[in-house]
């Protein structure tokens, strides 16, 4: 019975995994198909051969490498100012006395749920009289804007943890508060700081609303807007959107595997108290 119970377990896994994963998987074998399969009815499981000519369309057809080139400085830069700004705002919070510290927490988390489209217009209107529209500091402020609340609320958790002894050592050793932070807290707060990093630059990597409201020329679009441009008034070219989204989706991917033990324990330090 024990034994019965145990492949029932795996196999619900199994099922739940390919659910979730379908999508992506279609979207891959879809990137690999003729335009014959791709239109045919019934639609092809499987390509009959491995078909390129999908991303070499999206590369030599548009200018893509500018568009994942416009992502990756308005994702990179938004993850070091949240990360920077983020990291001071926390420990201030976490190890720092002052009156409303609880209150100041809950008004940051409290901005991270507003809507974006609440605040669309007026952002429109205060970036164009800033002259800031189509330029990267449009999109890397108010992506900042949103990050930072994210940022300060993890990091904050993390900083409480660390025992202040040895902040008091470091101190003894000669440190000032600002040396100590550096080199004592930052770097026992890696997991947590590295796994914040990763989930905004996610976050800014897959954001769409205002990239597409803030960015009407099309050589300053980040990859989510470009992709939605790809179909036009009489075409709607699934290929070359399968390709690019596994281009872009990829990348995200293995950098994850790539760190996932610091992820891991970043997501899971604090959680069981000694």
């Amino acid at each position: 019975m024990e034994r019965v119970k145990q492949v029932l377990f795996y196999f619900s896994m199994l099922l739940f995994v390919l659910g979730i994963l379908f999508p992506f998987i279609w979207q891959i074998i879809t990137s690999f198909k003729s335009p014959d399969q791709l239109y045919s009815i019934p639609p092809a499981w499987w390509p009959n051969q491995f078909y390129l000519g999908n991303y070499v369309n999206v590369f030599t057809g548009r200018p893509f490498l500018t568009y994942l080139k416009n992502s990756l400085i308005v994702s990179s830069a938004t993850t070091l100012f949240c990360i920077v700004i983020g990291s001071f705002c926390a420990y201030a919070i976490a190890k720092l006395d002052f009156k409303g510290k609880t209150l100041l927490l809950g008004l940051v988390l409290t901005v991270s749920m507003f809507p974006s489209i609440a605040i669309l217009s007026p952002l429109f209107i205060i970036l164009k009289k800033l002259s800031l529209l189509n330029t990267y500091s449009g999109l890397i402020l108010p992506y900042t804007t949103f990050g930072l609340p994210m940022a300060i609320w993890i990091l904050t958790s993390f900083f409480r943890d660390i025992p202040g002894e040895l902040e008091e050592s470091a101190y003894i050793d000669g440190c000032n508060r600002i040396q100590s932070f550096v080199k004592v807290i930052v770097p026992l707060a890696a997991p947590g700081v590295f796994t914040t990093a990763i989930l905004i630059f996610i976050h800014a990597w897959n954001e769409f609303l205002f990239a597409l409201s803030f960015m009407s020329k099309d050589t300053m679009r980040t990859v989510p807007v470009a992709i939605a441009m790809f179909p036009g008034e009489h075409d709607l070219p699934w290929g070359d959107i399968a390709a690019a989204s596994v281009v872009v989706t990829v990348p995200l991917i293995i950098m994850v595997l790539v760190f996932q033990r610091r992820i891991i324990a970043g997501l899971t330090a604090g959680g069981v108290k000694g």
